[in-house]
């Protein structure tokens, strides 16, 4: 199968990689030379531009910052064709980015209005997951569009969820993320604490892992360097899920919020620390530094 991955960074490069290996033929499109570089390193094909990769693919997939970039993508921008003008007929788009669900509804809209299925799919399960092939897919869109893409994503991760219509998945992502936002901070806060006090914080670690205080972050993200292998923490806060992309997703969260008139009041204090640490120059970081803000100066 043809396949056209557009966005390859942190997340899509790993993923459009695993479906290489699956057999597929894809050929992909970024912006950055480096995330070019490494995805044709493993045999990936690298285009001159979205429209290249997409011309002739049987499906799309896309990992994108913001609903600016997919908007742009799919609809085009200031007289520039959007991939929906040029798409062979009858090809599947999988829009992987975490955006408002609004916007995924104008571009699946569109894309239905044209022939084409259209499912959002954002992701859980970090860059560890997307390089494993186990990420969460939260799925919006009909049944026959995930039934065509369920091979696909069966690639990519081990878990599929089929949240409702197109838009679903989106807003069940920023539920989701908004949480995990929340959860990095009260670890953080906990084992920052724990280390003031003069604990060993692998120790601390484990001990709230097992007891009641236990969540994702202990499991699989610990923000404090040394404690877990493999996370960024451990590289300088670089090579995950940046501050700015997590300030970005709780603030979908507060806008939703408003919209459907819910109350947030955790959602919102965490989105403020991230504003706030983004503000201080770590923006570019891993969300997991939001640690440095909590712990005592040296």
């Amino acid at each position: 199968m043809n396949i056209a991955f557009i966005g390859i960074g942190n997340m899509g490069g790993p993923m459009a990689i695993n479906l290489q290996k699956a057999g597929h033929t894809v050929k992909a499109f970024d912006l950055s030379q480096a995330a070019c570089d490494t995805v044709k390193a493993e045999g990936v094909s690298i285009a001159t531009s979205a429209i290249d990769a997409a011309s002739t693919a049987d499906v799309v997939v896309s990992m994108l910052p913001a609903s600016a970039h997919v908007e742009a993508l799919y609809l085009g921008k200031d007289g520039h064709p959007g991939l929906l003008d040029i798409l062979p007929a009858g090809a599947l788009i999988i829009d992987c980015s975490t955006i408002a669900a609004a916007s995924a509804q104008k571009v699946g809209t569109a894309a239905q209005a044209k022939g084409y299925d259209f499912i959002d799919a954002p992701v859980s399960g970090g860059t560890a997951g997307a390089a494993a092939g186990t990420l969460t897919f939260m799925v919006g869109g009909p049944d026959q569009a995930l039934e065509r893409a369920r091979p696909l994503l069966e690639k990519m991760g081990a878990n599929i969820f089929h949240a409702g219509a197109i838009g679903a998945g989106q807003t069940a992502k920023i539920c989701n993320n908004m949480l995990l936002g929340i959860l990095m901070v009260g670890t953080s806060e906990a084992m920052a604490l724990g280390l003031a006090n003069g604990l060993d914080p692998k120790a601390l670690a484990e001990i709230m892992r097992r007891s009641s205080g236990g969540n994702w972050a202990l499991e699989k993200y610990n923000p404090v360097p040394g404690v877990m292998d493999g996370t960024p923490a451990g590289r300088g806060y670089t090579g995950g899920f940046g501050t700015d992309l997590m300030l970005k997703d709780l603030g979908l969260a507060q806008e939703n919020a408003m919209h459907v008139r819910a109350s947030t009041p955790l959602g919102a204090m965490a989105r403020s620390l991230y504003a706030a640490h983004s503000l201080s120059g770590k923006g570019g970081m891993d969300f997991s530094s939001i640690i440095q803000m909590l712990q005592k100066a040296d």
